[in-house]
């Protein structure tokens, strides 16, 4: 009782709280990540192990975990939706690669700047270009895309009330389609549109118009359930981010996740089976 007379309140506050601050100092020595594990160049599994996802979300966040003196680690948690629902309990405590939405800033924080920006284009089949520089130049055309996608609510309903969009369930099936002269383009990611385009040697058979349709952050979103999620990480993230970013780190792990996904279609043996899932957006 004397003793804390004797005092000053600031040092009490102090002692108080040591054991605390002692405690959060160690509780981010270790990461656990996941996220879309079929959505390269960004994610997809690892073919020498499985239970790991590769790809250029995973690179970036192992250069962020060096800086940072954290390890993380980018487990595949099963498909896009179950992976979700993993992060939002807090049973795993990031997901690497996430466009906002409502429902996901209920229960994970966002990492600002984007780790990437997921630009979503028309794919034409070479040979069949048309005269391209604005969504109205898509009018009177039949186009693809894959079952419950999104661009953005802005194109979404543009495209519900003007243009002819036919939904299939695998991109693979929607290039087949294109291909056939069955539909005049598809609506899909550059980056994991060329991956695919690879995987079925069909990477000098269609071409990618510009502008894109529509451009989304690709977010690091931590859970609101996690024990690592706190104001020194948070912040620590975001600081890195935006010096990755400066200096085109993002970019650069893009190219070089492009040309990994390709070597590995190459070997037969050691890669992984292709697997399409519907990306929630």
């Amino acid at each position: 009782m004397y003793v804390y007379k004797l005092l000053k309140p600031s040092l009490l506050i102090a002692c108080v709280l040591l054991p605390t601050w002692g405690v959060a100092a160690g509780k981010c020595e270790r990461l656990l990540a996941t996220g879309n594990p079929e959505y390269p160049p960004y994610l997809w599994r690892d073919p020498v192990n499985p239970k790991k996802l590769i790809g250029a979300n995973a690179d970036l966040l192992e250069q962020l975990g060096k800086d940072l003196g954290v390890k993380i680690e980018v487990i595949d948690s099963g498909p896009w939706s179950r992976a979700q629902e993993e992060v939002r309990t807090g049973r795993v405590d990031m997901l690497a690669g996430a466009v906002i939405t409502l429902s996901r800033l209920e229960t994970m924080d966002y990492v600002h700047p984007p780790v990437f920006t997921a630009h979503s284009v028309v794919w034409v089949r070479k040979g069949k270009e048309f005269p391209y520089s604005s969504w109205e130049d898509l009018r009177g055309r039949s186009g693809g895309t894959l079952v419950s996608n999104s661009f953005g609510q802005q194109f979404d309903s543009f495209a519900k009330t003007d243009l002819a969009l036919e939904p299939v369930p695998s991109l693979t099936q929607a290039f087949q389609k294109l291909l056939l002269d069955r539909t005049d383009y598809v609506l899909y990611e550059r980056y994991p549109g060329l991956a695919v385009a690879d995987t079925l040697g069909l990477r000098g058979d269609l071409e990618a118009l510009d502008p894109p349709i529509s451009s989304e952050g690709l977010y690091l979103a931590l859970s609101h359930n996690s024990a690592c999620n706190d104001a020194w990480l948070r912040g620590q993230l975001a600081k890195k981010m935006t010096e990755l970013t400066a200096a085109g780190m993002p970019e650069t792990l893009l190219q070089r996740n492009l040309e990994r996904w390709k070597a590995q279609q190459l070997q037969p043996v050691a890669a992984p089976n292709q697997q399409e899932e519907l990306r929630e957006r």
